[in-house]
This record gives C-alpha cells, sequence and structure tokens, in this order.
C-alpha cells in the first residue's frame, strides 16, 4: 500500500514539468513581439540620449535636465494632469451618482453613451471647443480657449468618462442591503454616501483617477490642437525638439523621462486596477 501510495505521488510529476514547460513555450512570442515593437526601440532611444560630438555620455542629460525650458514644460505638465484628474474626479464620481441612484429616463441611455465618448480622439474635443469658444465660434471666448485654462477645460471634458465608467461599475456593486439599513438607522443620504457608497468604490475612483492622470500627463493632440500660447507639455517638447528643431538628443532624454514617469504611475494605476477588482468580486 505505501508502495502503491507512493507512485500515484510521483507520477503526475513529469505532466507537471510537461505542463510547465508548456506554458513557458506560449509566453515565448509575446515576449518576443514585447522585446522587438518596445524593448529594441526603447534601447535605441537610450542610446541617442547618450550620444555627445565627443561619443557617448551624460552631457544631454545635463543639459537637458537642468534648462529652464525642461523645468517649465515638467511644472506645466504636472499642473495640467494634476488639475485635469481633479477635475475629472469630481464630474465623473458626481456624474456617477446621479445615474446609478437617482432614478430618470435615458439613465441606461447615458451610460451606454459614456462607453461611447472613450472612443473618440481627444482632437474632436479640442475640434468642438475651438467651434464653440474660439476666436470665430458661437461664444467667441478665444481668449480662454488658447490658455491653460481653456486646455485644462478640454482635458477634463474628454477624461471625465475614464473616472465615471470604473465608479458606475462600483456603484453597481454596493449592496442594496447596506443602503436600506443605514436608512432604517436613520443616517441621512449625505452620510451613507459618506460611510457606505464612497469607501465602497474608493478602489475604483482610485484606479480611474491614476488611469486619467496617466493619459492627462501624456495628453499631446488636444494641446497641440489648440495651440495655446505659453502651454509647453513634455509631449509637445518632444514634438519640438524632434520635428522642429531636430535635436533628436533632447527629445529622446524627455522622452525618456516621460515614459519613466508613465511606468511608474502605470503601475500605481494596475496595484489599484487590482484592489477595485478584489473589492468587486468581495461585494459580489
Amino acid at each position: 500500500m505505501t508502495g502503491l501510495a507512493l507512485e500515484v505521488t510521483v507520477a503526475p510529476a513529469p505532466r507537471r514539468a510537461s505542463a510547465r514547460r508548456g506554458r513557458g513555450l506560449w509566453l515565448l512570442p509575446p515576449l518576443v513581439v514585447v522585446a522587438v515593437f518596445f524593448g529594441y526601440p526603447l534601447v535605441l532611444v537610450a542610446g541617442q540620449s547618450l550620444s555627445t560630438d565627443d561619443g557617448v555620455g551624460l552631457a544631454k542629460w545635463a543639459e537637458v535636465l537642468g534648462s529652464a525650458e525642461f523645468r517649465d514644460a515638467a511644472w506645466q505638465t504636472v499642473l495640467l494632469a494634476l488639475g485635469a484628474t481633479a477635475g475629472c474626479v469630481l464630474l465623473g464620481t458626481f456624474f456617477a451618482l446621479v445615474v446609478a441612484f437617482v432614478p430618470f429616463p435615458g439613465a441606461r441611455t447615458l451610460s451606454r453613451l459614456v462607453d461611447t465618448v472613450l472612443a473618440f480622439p481627444s482632437f474632436l474635443i479640442a475640434l468642438a471647443f475651438t467651434f464653440l469658444y474660439g476666436n470665430a465660434g458661437v461664444f467667441g471666448a478665444g481668449g480662454f480657449l488658447y490658455s491653460p485654462w481653456g486646455v485644462l477645460l478640454a482635458e477634463i471634458t474628454f477624461y471625465t468618462p475614464f473616472v465615471m465608467r470604473p465608479a458606475l461599475a462600483a456603484f453597481s456593486q454596493v449592496p442594496g442591503v447596506q443602503l436600506d439599513v443605514a436608512a432604517a438607522l436613520g443616517a441621512r443620504p449625505g452620510r451613507v454616501l459618506w460611510r457606505v457608497v464612497l469607501p465602497a468604490a474608493l478602489p475604483s475612483l482610485a484606479s480611474g483617477a491614476c488611469l486619467t492622470l496617466l493619459l492627462a500627463l501624456n495628453e499631446f493632440g488636444i494641446v497641440l490642437f489648440l495651440g495655446a500660447k505659453g502651454v509647453t507639455t513634455l509631449p509637445m517638447l518632444v514634438y519640438g525638439k524632434g520635428i522642429v528643431t531636430f535635436d533628436f538628443p533632447a527629445a529622446n532624454v524627455v522622452a525618456l523621462v516621460d515614459v519613466a514617469i508613465s511606468l511608474l504611475l502605470y503601475g500605481s494605476y494596475r496595484v489599484l486596477g487590482g484592489r477595485s477588482r478584489g473589492a468587486a468580486v468581495d461585494a459580489a
């Protein structure tokens, strides 16, 4: 009996090893694709950023990172991204609360419309704003449109659905029993919202905020299309260095800094997104 039990226990080991090898082979093609289409170009960009007249060095990095132009672009990028994220979180949460908890005709249609807006390119918002607020637009507020405030408003308009969609999904997972019990205990709607609804949706809201911050940080179409005076973000600086002045080493330096910030934010988004999905599963 002991030998038989030992035989039954040991026999599956080769099959498990074969299964692991099979999974490893399935991972090989996507790794090759990532290495060829992402890793190799990134290595080329890094190599270009180190090129100098004397060969290879960090002179271009010191020149770019120490310039007032880079500092201003980085500061404007961060301010616009944080402002757009804050505005999107406020508006997206409010609209999601209205759609989820305030019954009105057309709520389902509005929810589907949000999904449609997610597929629009960002320059369409800039184009619509030009027709509305441009010098020859309906409202003729050209000075406002071509300022940092116009860029901020356009980004908030475009990215609010990116917060509203995960917020709607989170609000739909809040058990109705909790709301009924809180109301039966005499809690006011504001207290129910603050103590029950928002804590349950906090991981999803944080995930949507991280995604919005990541997208706003790399926004290029809105800023380029509006042509706002004095607004130079890191993507615009890459465009100016690489396309306008043909300073490719400097453009690569700025691009690598932008990529590093984006990867950091993406990692945060993945962590918060995982927590959001875990909270949704627990609620279900």
